[in-house]
């Protein structure tokens, strides 16, 4: 097959997309000539076939990139390195109305919702650049008789394994701060949506970068994924996903060459709302918190907790503000909700759907597909909820939410907490003692107060307990990519004769 295919939108425009594995800045074959489809999840039909990576296409890749890296990578400048993110970063804003379009195509998100991810990934990217020249070690006085400094260094070659709920931001989280390090990247797209992220790979050619710096392979977890997490000459994994294959990147990590691991995993974020909160305010951040982007976020806000002063008077409204979201086609541009990303997680959220009613759970809206073809899935909330239900400790990764109520602070503090996960939470209350003293007792990476899902790029962003290890974004991430090495100089004379 070709390496490139003419794609017609919906909207009725073309645009030529990359289907080949991009190894060494171009785009090649798979060695073993296999391919697979992604699938329009508005549609259920075949958008296009890609190359399959297999073990021996990764190998091919890693050494790609560590040719680069030790060859010509390292005697690149940290300016330089800058000066060629902030150039990808301009090429993704001037493609942007295109790389929306196949997010929206590929993955099934709201077109409108597609070009803030296009944004926030340029913004991402050009923030790292200005990172790449600001790294910086120290001098250490310890005495007259040896000069020491502290250097941070790059890992080497970084593999790279995201999902397919942010294909492209995702794409530009694990790039940017890599690069911006003086890294080189093997980056495995998630199977389910693997156009924009291959898309994006012809814009890094385009930006200048030497081959060999950054490599983007399409494959199955099961394969590439794995080869990735356990290959002998790949210095550090980095995985965003479920939590269950987290333990096994890890496995594989410590199986190998005890590589570094960083992790950004699952979550089933409590969202916190007091009886002081304004509550036409809390209601369209709840409504945000769980419903944006499907409800395939880790950092959903799906355990929803109102205190009980305001619980009924909150389900009605909340009822009402769900059943309005928009589901449907998403190229248009009043749609809210688009479909789930495949078959296999339309099961996965009606199972527990049925779980929810089967456990005794009331459903206030939703429980149903909508429409007979596609993914789509109506908002649902569910109330008359317990701890111990299904729909409450796991996640489920699609638009549902369960509400609760509660008496006190301490009772929002305790039931915030009781999950395994701790990616995020918040808070809604017009009290800032209550809100500093809730955000400081819940265990989460992330607490936002009257406000959900509002991430950017200069804000570190990760897990308690099981949602993860390191952090993405900010500063912090730099540290994800860099080690540090001490030199000690002796000045003075011999101590041993």
């Amino acid at each position: 097959m070709s390496l490139t295919e003419t794609i017609t939108l919906p909207t009725g425009k073309t645009y030529e997309q990359p289907t080949g594995l991009f190894i060494n800045n171009e785009f090649v074959k798979g060695v073993d000539g296999k391919t697979f489809e992604t699938i329009n999840p508005s549609t259920e039909k075949p958008i296009v076939s890609v190359h399959e990576a297999s073990e021996k296409d990764v190998d091919i890749a890693v050494a790609a990139a560590r040719k680069c890296f030790e060859q010509t990578w390292r005697k690149v400048t940290p300016d330089q390195r800058g000066k060629y993110l902030n150039k990808l970063a301009d090429l993704l804003e001037r493609d942007i109305d295109i790389i929306a379009s196949i997010e929206a195509l590929d993955n099934g998100k709201s077109v409108t919702m597609a070009k803030g991810d296009v944004g926030a990934a340029a913004g991402c990217i050009r923030y790292y650049g200005g990172w790449a020249d600001k790294i910086e070690g120290k001098v250490v006085d310890n005495g007259t008789e040896t000069f020491n400094y502290i250097k941070k260094e790059p890992i080497g070659v970084c593999g790279q394994i995201i999902p397919w709920n942010f294909p492209l931001l995702m794409w530009a989280w694990k790039i940017g701060p890599a690069v911006a390090c003086g890294n080189t990247v093997v980056l495995k797209t998630a199977e389910q949506t693997p156009l924009s992220g291959l898309y994006a790979a012809k814009l890094v050619k385009e930006a200048g970068f030497p081959a060999g710096v950054v490599n983007v392979i399409s494959g199955f977890g099961k394969i590439a994924g794995a080869a990735i997490a356990s290959h002998m000459d790949v210095d550090k994994v980095a995985f965003t996903g479920s939590t269950l294959v987290g333990r096994t990147i890890m496995k594989a990590a410590a199986g190998s060459n005890l590589k570094k691991v960083t992790l950004e995993l699952g979550g089933k974020s409590p969202n916190i709302v007091f009886d002081d909160a304004d509550i036409d305010n809390a209601i369209s951040w709840v409504n945000f918190g769980i419903f944006f982007n499907h409800g395939q976020c880790c950092c959903a806000g799906s355990r929803v907790y109102v205190q009980e002063g305001i619980y009924d008077k909150f389900v009605q409204r909340f009822k009402e503000r769900a059943s309005a979201n928009v589901v449907g086609d998403p190229f248009d541009a009043n749609t809210f909700q688009g479909p789930q990303v495949s078959q296999v997680q339309f099961d996965r959220i009606m199972e527990y759907i049925d779980a929810g009613k089967q456990e005794g759970a009331k459903v206030e809206t939703g429980g149903k597909r909508k429409g007979d073809v596609g993914y789509f899935i109506e908002p649902t909330i569910f109330s008359n909820v317990t701890d111990d239900m299904k729909i409450m400790q796991e996640e489920i990764f699609g638009p549902v939410c369960s509400i609760a109520k509660f008496k006190t602070k301490e009772d929002a503090i305790k039931v915030g907490n009781t999950s395994t996960y701790g990616l995020a939470a918040a808070v809604h209350t017009s009290n800032l003692n209550t809100a500093i003293e809730v955000s400081n007792a819940l265990r989460a990476g992330t607490v936002w107060v009257n406000q959900y899902n509002m991430l950017h790029w200069s804000l570190p962003f990760g897990g308690y307990k099981e949602s993860g290890i390191g952090r993405e974004l900010g500063e912090a991430a730099l540290d994800n990519y860099l080690q540090t090495k001490t030199v000690s100089i002796r000045l003075g004379d011999a101590l041993f004769g």
